[in-house]
């Protein structure tokens, strides 16, 4: 893994105060292979974790920007080196932290997870309460607003200290993070679990959006308002019809995507009681049956609506002893007359199957990802009370793909927080610009791959790959014309290509053409390289590739991407592996062609074994598109050159100039990676000549050939290109 030794500086900036955020120069941030607002570890006496963000220009590369609190949790002072390395971040299942005990006692554990959303931390850390995409005088997020309710100005200078975190390591909170107050030995506050607080919370005021605003979502909330009136304002209707008044609704949807929003503003003007299913799930057994026993009392009492989000958090599977009699309560409060029970959940996979039970929850509603469409009219909603000037809604709206209603409220914060900053820079007016919004985002990641790993796509486009005119060619056809051009598929009544195979030797660019390719679709590029699907424990494997799938439809227009495919899915029946193999074989060949379809998701496997390849994924309807990625020839090589040393400044005057198409046409056996290395190694040249250098010449090229060898294999490519003839 890349690490690097800079040295830290405490960050001066008033927008990143306490907010977990270090700032590195662009160049550092690509040589840890990691892009803007990913996750890294910190060095100094000891070990830390936070989010990475761009340097000001004028920062030099090798200077790291910590503010304070981040330079004490790495143990280190200003011009000390620390050390960077990119962190692997696991969502976490509970967070433990210690405060004041005016914070432990005012604030609840739904406000203190909302304030620490999406940052990273470790045992032992200090934490502000700052939300990490805010910054001052920017924010209206309800979290700010309940803090500022519960404590007044001193949340903004709290400090608390994390005591546990599961799992181990480096986490970032989650929206269904439990996150609960502990007491300074790290044990509960009261005994020997964390606990949050019980309340209830009764809802009767206005919603603070409409029935309108719920953008994409208006058929399900008529069908919830339906039922609603029905079974609490018209139930003589279904008794006169024989039929029982009443309702259990379980809503189910992406993270993010306005479950509890739709649900707290259909219940306008009716009696809500809402439970926080993190909150209450993270309580002793004995506690958690008491919490939800009073909140069924006081709605069986009075009538109403009894809302409990994230329910998956409360009756997990597998279920607990407590789940039974949790239940019970629940369907006691279903049976009562004038009562409606409504549970939401992101995984509704992972809930209690029993609460599916006809006598609870028999109903259930859908939310699905908002497509380009409703994304532009939800952005129209969060910005139609800002001051902006010239904004193109619809490019945004083009360039979020798998973006729910939560995060493009995230992205408007962010683009405020940068339009608040300029404002104050210049004094004038705050204004949005389209500007501000673009650049947030580079800064804003979808909940819907939060827990996935993607190819930095960055500004590479398919016209910036020298050569490979074939290879661009059926990659447009195969994955680009069927997102841009879908009506014409349907004018001819075909159905678009489901999968490719790029095969080629290594280090010919397959995995640099699809990185252009989803930066040219505008795509969201979901990776797995070789074996890492396999799994000896029974099942898992299978359930990593429906995981793997799942999150690319939600993240849709999508890539999976598919590296070393020959490791994860050889032909069936030749394995010594207890069958997991064969099992992860069947398990895509489901997801390629199964009954659940795949829309606007496209399926690359790269490898340089075909061969190896089980042929029932290469039939039509999976892998159907066979492209074989040639070897680079001179003029190939050439445009590769060219376009690898755009940034390298070569000498271009006298004998020292550096002639790259006589270059390219010496380089026989070179692969396109070995072209790039080639250059990168003459620039290193240059600098062991002189570290003050303005120019890579010929004799560094010359010199570098020495250390950078041909790696093509002639056989291997001989063999690839008999297995692309017999196609």
């Amino acid at each position: 893994m890349a690490q690097l030794t800079l040295t830290a500086r405490l960050n001066t900036s008033a927008l990143d105060s306490r907010r977990g955020v270090v700032r590195l120069h662009p160049e550092a941030i690509a040589a840890l292979g990691i892009r803007e607002w990913d996750a890294v570890s910190l060095t100094g006496s000891r070990t830390t974790a936070a989010v990475v963000g761009t340097a000001p220009d004028g920062v030099p590369a090798g200077t790291a920007l910590l503010d304070d609190v981040t330079l004490s949790n790495a143990g280190l002072r200003e011009d000390t080196p620390v050390l960077v390395a990119a962190a692997t971040v696991f969502g976490a299942r509970s967070v433990t932290l210690t405060g004041s005990n005016l914070a432990s006692r005012s604030i609840t554990p739904a406000t203190l997870r909302q304030a620490l959303l999406g940052k990273v931390m470790t045992v032992g850390d200090t934490v502000s309460l700052l939300p990490r995409d805010l910054g001052p005088g920017t924010s209206t997020s309800a979290a700010t607003a309940a803090l500022a309710a519960s404590v007044g100005i001193v949340w903004t200078s709290e400090l608390l200290t994390v005591t546990e975190v599961d799992p181990a390591g480096p986490v970032s909170v989650q929206p269904n993070s439990l996150v609960c107050w502990g007491s300074p030995s790290g044990t509960a506050q009261n005994g020997s679990v964390p606990t949050p607080a019980t309340e209830t919370r009764s809802v009767s005021a206005a919603p603070t959006s409409s029935i309108d605003d719920l953008k994409g979502a208006h058929t399900q909330a008529g069908r919830l308002a339906e039922w609603l009136k029905l079974a609490l304002d018209q139930p003589e209707l279904l008794h006169t019809l024989g039929a029982t008044a009443n309702l259990g609704v379980l809503v189910s949807g992406p993270a993010g995507v306005g479950k509890a929003r739709l649900v707290r503003t259909v219940c306008s003007g009716r009696r809500l009681i809402e439970l926080d299913g993190p909150e209450v799930g993270s309580l002793r057994a004995e506690d958690r049956l008491a919490t939800v026993a009073s909140a069924v009392r006081s709605v069986r009492d009075g009538g109403g609506v009894l809302l409990i989000t994230d329910v998956d958090t409360l009756l997990p599977v597998p279920p607990e002893p407590v789940a039974t009699l949790i239940l019970a309560e629940l369907r006691s409060a279903v049976a009562t007359s004038g009562v409606a029970f409504i549970a939401t959940s992101g995984a509704p996979d992972a809930v209690d199957p029993r609460l599916r039970a006809p006598d609870l929850c028999d109903r259930e509603l859908g939310l699905s990802l908002p497509d380009a469409g409703v994304r532009e009219q939800l952005l129209e909603v969060l910005l139609r009370d800002v001051p902006a000037t010239d904004l193109d809604l619809k490019e945004i709206a083009e360039r979020t793909p798998g973006f729910v209603v939560a995060d493009l409220a995230a992205l408007v914060r962010e683009a405020a927080l940068r339009a608040a900053a300029r404002a104050s820079d210049s004094d004038a007016s705050p204004e949005l610009r389209q500007e501000d919004l673009v650049g947030a985002l580079g800064v804003i990641r979808p909940l819907s791959r939060s827990a996935a790993e993607e190819i930095s796509v960055g500004s590479v486009t398919l016209d910036d790959v020298g050569d490979m005119v074939a290879t661009k060619q059926a990659l447009t056809e195969a994955v680009l014309w069927p997102l841009q051009h879908p009506d014409t598929f349907a004018r001819l009544g075909v159905e678009p290509p489901r999968g490719v195979l790029l095969y080629g030797p290594p280090g010919c660019g397959k995995t640099y053409v699809v990185r252009a390719l989803a930066s040219s679709g505008r795509l969201s590029v979901h990776a797995v390289k070789g074996a890492e699907l396999m799994d000896k424990w029974v099942g898992s494997s299978e359930k990593a590739v429906r995981e793997l799938f799942r999150r690319a439809r939600d993240s849709a227009p999508s890539l999976v991407f598919l590296d070393e495919i020959d490791a994860m899915a050889p032909r069936r029946g030749q394995s010594f592996d207890s069958g997991v193999t064969d099992r992860v074989v069947a398990a895509l060949l489901t997801e390629l062609d199964g009954i659940e379809p795949l829309r606007d998701v496209v399926v690359l496997g790269a490898t340089n074994r075909p061969d190896l390849i089980d042929p029932a994924l290469l039939r039509p309807g999976r892998l159907e598109k066979l492209v074989f990625v040639e070897p680079p020839d001179a003029e190939a090589r050439a445009q590769i050159l060219r376009t690898a040393g755009k940034s390298v400044p070569l000498a271009t005057d006298g004998a020292d100039a550096v002639d790259l198409d006589a270059l390219a046409a010496e380089l026989d056996g070179y692969s396109a990676a070995d072209c790039v290395a080639l250059l990168r190694e003459a620039a290193l040249t240059a600098m062991r000549r002189s570290i003050d250098a303005a120019d890579v010449t010929a004799a560094d090229v010359a010199a570098a050939r020495e250390a950078v060898r041909p790696s093509l294999d002639a056989a291997q490519v001989a063999s690839l290109r008999a297995f692309a003839d017999a196609r």
